[in-house]
């Protein structure tokens, strides 16, 4: 029963998270969505059946933080907008999440975690920013939120961002803390019965080589001249956030206005540490180039080791006959390892552009594992389109590829294992199952610092919901 046990509290743990769909959590994705959807719907339509609506009014508080009864509703709201499905879900479980992460912001205060006002400021700036871009007009959101001004709307939205971001911080915390030993691991194992053991589906080892087009200087300094004007309005006054948020090609930062915390242990290309490392506090660099375009860096704040900053990338454009060389080029390595004269391994080391993978013969990571095996059902649809009808050995046809910061490359692709679907072996799938023990601990470190902090911290239920059967023990009965 222990892999069962272990499934079903990684099924609440995903749930728990899903709850955590407050507007807040989302506003970037689906500002439009919810704000469309809302503008029809009557509060007692997002509560399910059989409950009655309730006057709003203080339900619960812990620490120095309060729960009204609408924030329930809100929660109900927010799912429903979403898609989701909220007639399993009950106000005491819904109360529950909120409670928990009333907890989380509430300790992340007494640990002495500090989101300062000016990293509130640039998260409010952000989010507004996309907002009015999806409905056009601010006026639509503070008429949601039912405030009276945007000077209300914009104070009430600051406390909210602080507390969800104190409450991320310190989750983060936790989790990060949590660490498991290779013996952890195989005792873990060693527990499930062979009966209860899981099966990993089917999956595939890829390797694949690059070539990057070249740039001419003309549009490398095209690129150059419009960071720089931008730097000058910068400097003159506007918002880096905005800037990032408008013209940034890389995804990642560009809804949090090209936004990042960083050490030099963060995993980023040396050129950006050593210029972000060599700023001091409001200094904007001049544009830099690495190999994902040019840059320039603007420093918000330098916490010792830690360097919060905003950044914009551009990648200069690549003409056509930059695209028809390349393309050229990679035909040719193609047709030599077709004919045998050299490896795809070979190849992959000698000829390919991308720095990632040359080393390891072109052999690609999984992002989610960060091992090398992709399992069928959860690859990237892209990636799963290009190798799903490649025969062993065989090598794909020069693809064209556009990355998420709109950088353009040829590749040729080929699948250099495959593994069948198959039950759990400790020796095969050591990264997996190592993946389930971290995530049972994680589960249980969380469970023993809500059983730990809810005796330390005041904490108030009022009225009907002290009826509740919580996950965690909230009445300290």
């Amino acid at each position: 029963m222990l892999l069962k046990k272990l499934q079903l509290k990684t099924i609440d743990y995903k749930l728990v998270l899903t709850m955590c769909f407050l507007f807040f959590f989302n506003s970037i994705i689906s500002a439009q969505e919810v704000i469309k959807d809302v503008v029809a719907a009557k509060p007692v339509e997002t509560v399910p059946s059989g409950q009655k609506q309730k006057i709003d009014g203080i339900i619960a508080n812990v620490g120095d933080y309060i729960v009204l009864d609408s924030d329930i509703d809100k929660g109900y709201l927010e799912i429903t907008a979403q898609g989701g499905s909220v007639k399993d879900i009950t106000r005491c479980q819904m109360l529950g999440k909120l409670l928990e992460d009333k907890l989380y912001a509430h300790q992340a205060i007494q640990d002495s975690i500090i989101v300062s006002d000016a990293e509130v400021r640039s998260m409010m700036d952000e989010r507004l920013n996309y907002m009015v871009q999806q409905v056009g007009d601010i006026n639509k959101v503070v008429a949601y939120y039912k405030k009276n001004s945007v000077e209300e709307f914009k104070t009430y939205f600051a406390d909210i961002l602080k507390e969800q971001k104190l409450a991320q911080e310190m989750t983060k915390k936790i989790v990060d803390a949590v660490e498991i030993t290779p013996e952890e691991v195989r005792n873990f194992f060693k527990k499930i019965p062979k009966d209860e053991l899981p099966t990993f589906g089917a999956e595939m080892e890829v390797a694949q080589i690059v070539v990057e087009p070249k740039v001419s200087k003309e549009d490398k300094q095209k690129v150059i001249d419009k960071l720089n004007a931008m730097r000058n309005d910068v400097l003159a006054g506007a918002s880096f956030a905005t800037k990032a948020v408008l013209y940034s090609q890389d995804k990642a930062s560009l809804p949090n206005g090209g936004f990042y915390k960083i050490t030099r242990k963060t995993p980023f290309v040396k050129e950006f540490k050593d210029v972000a490392f060599s700023l001091g506090e409001g200094e904007i660099s001049a544009p830099f180039e690495t190999n994902f375009g040019f840059h320039i860096i603007m420093v918000e704040k330098i916490k010792g080791q830690e360097v919060e900053l905003r950044h914009i990338l551009i990648s200069p454009t690549v003409s056509e006959d930059a695209l028809k060389e390349a393309k050229e080029r990679i035909t040719n390595i193609r047709n030599k390892i077709i004919n045998k004269e050299i490896t795809f391994a070979e190849a992959a080391r000698t000829e390919s552009d991308e720095k990632e993978t040359r080393a390891n013969g072109g052999t690609l990571v999984n992002p989610n594992t960060q091992d090398t095996r992709f399992e069928l059902t959860k690859m990237d649809p892209t990636l799963y389109s290009q190798v799903s009808n490649l025969k062993d050995d065989e090598v794909s046809q020069p693809l064209l590829n556009t990355d998420d910061k709109e950088k353009k490359t040829y590749k040729i692709i080929t699948v250099t294992n495959r593994i069948d679907a198959h039950t759990a072996d400790y020796a095969k799938d050591y990264t997996k199952i190592k993946e389930l023990a971290l995530k049972e601990k994680q589960i249980t470190t969380i469970s023993k610092w809500f059983d730990t902090k809810i005796k330390d911290t005041y904490i108030k239920i009022i009225g009907e919901y002290r009826d509740c059967n919580f996950v965690y023990n909230w009445l300290k009965k």
